[in-house]
This record gives structure tokens, C-alpha cells and sequence, in this order.
């Protein structure tokens, strides 16, 4: 059976409501990227860090899967899927995706901040003081900039066995993500959805320049 594999990115939960971090509204605004999102902003300012996740946590629980995470999660009726997301939600598991990898971490798990292998599943409030069995203050179960990206590894491996490379949602400029196009077969399909597409890369790739909910249409239209 031929491989399916998908990496989303933010343009993926776009259109439940889940603002994209490159536009110009996006949820950066009014916060400098290192001070919410390294380790080094978490250290300076905890309090200001476990608040911004507990307003993006207070969201994802608002908001419900699109039309294009029901459409991917269909897929697997009829082809092998796998789906390598940079997102930090649920969606895609909602909408009854049964093979997802999150590069990024997951919104609804926390971790301790002194074992990155103690992760558990955590939907309320993260505050100064929750801490963990071992005493360690509890934190977001998120990948910040300068950390290592532990499910990578496991990524590259299933790109590398690829027969359609699906990309949705994303420009493809964060690193490691970002390379994993680089790993799939010579004569893999790429396709590539989104409204304002900036995908640089050596493959071939088949550019559908429409929001996910109608680009995936497209795709499968072309596809199937």
C-alpha cells in the first residue's frame, strides 16, 4: 500500500479560529518570540510564560477540528497515513487522526522542567507552584527555540518511506521541520497547499495555492 505522509503546519488550524504565528495579528504580537517561547524567557519570566500557554491551552479547548482535519482523517479509509504536524493542538486527533506525530510538543501535556521525560496530559491553568512527583516546577509540553526536537528523528525515517509527500499550511522556514522534505524518496509526489505559498525547494513540487479546507478537496480531486 502506498504512503501518505502530511506535515501541517499553522495554515492547518487556521481555519478553526487558531491564529497563524506569520501573519500580522498572529499570536506573537505584543510579545518578543524568546521571552515566550526559550528556555531562557521561562527562567526570566515564568509567571509571564505559564500565562501566555494558558491563554493559547484556554483557546484550543473553544475551538473544534475544520473540515480539512476531517478530510485528512477520512484519508486513512483509503491509504496508508501518517501525519508529522508542527502544530500544538489536538485538532487532527479529534478529528479521528489515529497516526500523528507533534515535532513541536502538545498544548494539553505538560512536563517537569527538570525531567523532559516525565509528560503528562494537562488541560487547566499551569501555575507558579504546580510541580511535578519529583519537585520540579511543572511546564508547558511545548518545544521552545533551543531545545532539542525529540520526535525528528522518527520524522525523517517516515519521510524517507514517503510515496506522496503532502504539505499543508506551513512555509517550511522553521528548522529541523523544515528539512524533512529533504528525506523523501527521488520519485515521491509533493503537493503543497497554501493560500500564499513559499515553499523553496529542489523537488518538483505540485503548488495548490488555496486555504487547507479547499486545497485538500483540490488535492484529493487531483489524486484520487
Amino acid at each position: 500500500m502506498k504512503h501518505l505522509v502530511v506535515l501541517t503546519g499553522a495554515g492547518m488550524s487556521a481555519e478553526s479560529g487558531i491564529k497563524t504565528f506569520r501573519d500580522e495579528n498572529g499570536l506573537w504580537e505584543g510579545h518578543d518570540v524568546m521571552t515566550v517561547a526559550s528556555p531562557d524567557g521561562f527562567k526570566k519570566h515564568p509567571k509571564l510564560v505559564l500565562d501566555f500557554y494558558n491563554q493559547r491551552r484556554k483557546q484550543l479547548l473553544e475551538v473544534s477540528p475544520n473540515q480539512a482535519h476531517y478530510t485528512l482523517a477520512d484519508l486513512e479509509k483509503h491509504i496508508k497515513t501518517t501525519i508529522i504536524t508542527q502544530n500544538v493542538d489536538d485538532l487532527h486527533e479529534r478529528a479521528g487522526s489515529s497516526n500523528v506525530i507533534h515535532l513541536h510538543g502538545e498544548l494539553l501535556k505538560a512536563r517537569s522542567s527538570g525531567n523532559a521525560t516525565n509528560v503528562f496530559p494537562w488541560k487547566k491553568d499551569i501555575m507558579l507552584g504546580d510541580i511535578c512527583k519529583e519537585g520540579h516546577q511543572i511546564r508547558p509540553h511545548i518545544v521552545w527555540f533551543g531545545e532539542a526536537v525529540p520526535m525528528i528523528e522518527n520524522a525523517i525515517k517516515i519521510c524517507q518511506t514517503a510515496d506522496i509527500l503532502l504539505i499543508i499550511g506551513t512555509s517550511m522556514q522553521v528548522y529541523p521541520a523544515a528539512s524533512l522534505i529533504d528525506y523523501v524518496p527521488q520519485n515521491t509526489s509533493i503537493y503543497y497547499i497554501d493560500p500564499k505559498p513559499a515553499l523553496s525547494s529542489t523537488h518538483q513540487v505540485n503548488v495548490i495555492s488555496e486555504k487547507a479546507t479547499i486545497g485538500l478537496e483540490l488535492f484529493i480531486n487531483q489524486f484520487f
